[in-house]
């Protein structure tokens, strides 16, 4: 069965280590705030100016100022810090963040990542997108694996316009956790009862599957 958008987020948080400094883009990477593996301090950033973004509030905790990029109200944790959006944006074009994880309409087999416009529909921009793939050290994507078509989503080529060019390393979709490189999607981990034959159906671009992919651990 295919994962939620929570065991989407739940998986990418095991991809944090202690020390990180993490920017979350919009949509499933947002909820991987409320997953951060105990035992490990990482320091969430959002381009709006806030280093230190705690889980979602619950009801009594909400506070109408405090909010990250997607306009949602979240909180802040100790040693958090506020301060410009200019300053935000030096520090992610600084290479100052360690890992950036976000949401994706397309990628390639090239690590190339279309996220922000869809030819035809209203467009806002492309916001902090073009910025955080080119300064991040580390860029994982978060997204299903087709579109509500079936389409698939990873492809040879990116068909929209692109965010970024060959900056995507790992991707976890909700059947599958795959690395990019060599020119290919190299399938790491399934699903709970996702087989290898469904993911490569639903795969366009070159997928390598070598030996047993066991599926996602859930601690």
């Amino acid at each position: 069965m295919a994962l939620s958008r929570e065991q989407v987020a739940m998986r990418v948080a095991q991809e944090l280590q202690d020390g990180y400094y993490v920017n979350l883009g919009i949509g499933i990477p947002t909820l991987v705030a409320n997953y951060v593996p105990a035992g490990i301090e990482v320091m969430l950033q959002s381009e709006n100016g806030l280093l230190g973004m705690g889980p979602y509030p619950t009801e009594d905790e909400i506070d109408a100022d405090m909010i990250n990029a997607g306009k949602e109200t979240v909180t802040a944790i100790k040693g958090a810090a506020i301060f410009s959006s200019a300053e935000s944006f030096a520090m992610i074009r600084g290479g100052h963040v360690d890992l950036t994880v976000l949401g994706a309409f397309e990628v390639d087999q090239n690590g190339n990542i279309a996220s922000w416009m869809i030819p035809g529909k209203l467009v806002k921009g492309m916001g902090g997108a073009m910025d955080l793939v080119a300064g991040a050290q580390n860029i994982v994507v978060t997204m299903t694996h087709a579109d509500k078509y079936g389409n698939s989503k990873l492809l040879t080529d990116c068909t929209l316009p692109l965010t970024g060019v060959g900056c995507v390393k790992k991707i976890v979709t909700d059947l599958a956790v795959l690395e990019v490189r060599n020119g290919a999607f190299h399938l790491l981990e399934r699903a709970p009862g996702i087989s290898v034959e469904e993911i490569q159906q639903k795969t366009a671009g070159k997928l390598v599957v070598e030996g047993d992919i066991p599926e996602m651990v859930f601690s």
